[in-house]
């Protein structure tokens, strides 16, 4: 299981635009990973604060997203994720390499 940060702010939003990304726009993004991987689960954003290798400071709200996925499957995602929201870096890291999935008979 892995968990990847997910911005909310676009990194370069056009002049009088909304530098925050909807909730429709977030919704392609679902789509494209339950397409690779089946599922995910989607977090309550929290305030993320870091800094750059050239010394600049971002402090943003960043949405967590929990999902189960094999190695290729989860660089695929991150690749999706560095272009549909057009970053510079995505943060992604194992939870645990040992999840339970059980389905219940019918």
């Amino acid at each position: 299981m892995w968990e990847i940060l997910v911005p909310t702010e676009k990194r370069l939003p056009p002049v009088g635009a909304n530098k925050f990304y909807t909730t429709r726009y977030h919704r392609v993004w679902d789509a494209k990973v339950r397409e690779i991987t089946g599922g995910l689960t989607i977090l309550t954003p929290a305030k993320g604060q870091w800094v750059s290798p050239d010394g600049e400071t971002f402090i943003e709200r960043m949405i967590p997203v929990r999902i189960v996925a094999t190695r290729d499957q989860i660089e695929k995602i991150i690749g999706v994720t560095l272009e549909y929201y057009d970053q510079l870096a995505v943060l992604c890291y194992k939870i645990s390499d040992e999840v339970i999935l059980r389905s219940r008979n019918a």
